[in-house]
């Protein structure tokens, strides 16, 4: 019996269609044979910047008396860090600030006024430095200055690390290779062989004090407050699968 032509076209339509329906599940099931893992970098580290600043003031009727006091009491402060072996290069005063102060009353009826009590002026003084030891000590002394009858105060130092940019890409090397080991033996534990690297991604880098328990963050975490230090980032990578 003989086909006519469009039974004949319809017939290799089908066996086509066919076809093509059965590579592209193929297909679809060899593009989905793939790893995703996440690789950790972690380093421990030092800090090799220290920075520490006391605030100090005056205050008194008369602006100039309070600015002479103030005066005095910088070139107090300068002198107590230049004997402690502080370089001047390390040492930066801000602008001096120059406020008024009042004090609130209120009177028999009730009614809210004011009384000027005088100026008050403040002084920053900052300490950047390498000499981390010889900072954190002068900073301990600070009550020399109290002593002396200087109105001081100063919050703990901050510490810094100016080695970051080489540090980061220390580490992403570091998780990247941990990211890699990791597909490696879960492909030889599923018997297959790791393919080509198909995407790969950063998170967050993350620097917190040594041995605490600081959170992490989704924005990044950065101590400052901590001389000894852990940084640690993520990798995201996606490999094929042979």
């Amino acid at each position: 019996m003989k086909l006519t032509i469009p039974a004949f076209i319809t017939g290799l339509a089908i066996i086509l269609s066919v076809y093509l329906a059965t590579e592209a599940y193929k297909n679809r099931d060899r593009a989905g044979d793939s790893i995703a893992v996440t690789g950790l970098g972690k380093k421990d580290f030092k800090s090799d910047l220290i920075v520490w600043e006391a605030n100090f003031g005056r205050k008194d009727m008369d602006l100039q008396k309070a600015y002479a006091a103030l005066k005095t009491d910088r070139e107090a402060v300068e002198s107590f860090l230049n004997e402690r072996g502080i370089a001047a290069a390390e040492v930066q005063f801000s602008a001096v600030s120059i406020d008024k102060d009042y004090d609130y009353q209120y009177d028999d009826n009730g009614r809210r006024y004011s009384i000027f009590t005088g100026h008050a002026l403040r002084q920053r003084v900052e300490v950047q430095s390498g000499n981390i030891e010889l900072v954190e000590d002068v900073s301990r002394q600070i009550t020399e200055l109290i002593n002396r009858g200087i109105e001081i105060n100063s919050p703990s130092p901050q510490y810094y690390y100016t080695g970051l940019s080489d540090l980061k890409i220390e580490m992403i090397a570091s998780a990247t290779d941990d990211a890699r080991v990791r597909a490696e033996q879960i492909a030889e534990n599923a018997g297959a062989e790791l393919g080509e690297l198909q995407s790969a991604s950063m998170g967050i880098f993350q620097i917190i004090g040594q041995h605490s328990n600081e959170d992490y963050s989704w924005g990044g975490t950065y101590n400052t407050s901590s001389k000894m230090k852990t940084a640690t980032i993520t990798m995201k990578l996606k490999f094929g699968i042979e």
